[in-house]
């Protein structure tokens, strides 16, 4: 399941959003959307998690959680053709 990740502190790491995600289950993959000028996040991330049940106890649990300082929104990603 695609999870999207939103309101991240710029300062958050990839390494850190996959820690905080790995506490619930297995992370395919992990990536936060960089600025192409500046280098730096657009706030905004997206983690793959395999197991559906997983991916959901974990949106749960960290959805408006507090990271370095902002409230973080979890949901499943949609996709376009959704």
């Amino acid at each position: 399941m695609k999870l999207l990740i939103r309101n991240l502190a710029r300062t958050v790491t990839e390494a850190e959003l996959k820690a905080m995600f790995e506490a619930f289950g297995n992370v395919q993959f992990c990536n936060i959307v960089m600025d192409e000028k500046t280098g730096e996040s657009k706030g905004f991330g997206f983690v793959g998690m395999p197991m559906k049940g997983e991916a959901r106890v974990a949106v749960k649990t960290l959805n408006g959680t507090e990271v370095a300082g902002s409230k973080i929104r979890v949901k499943k990603a949609v996709t376009k053709s959704e």
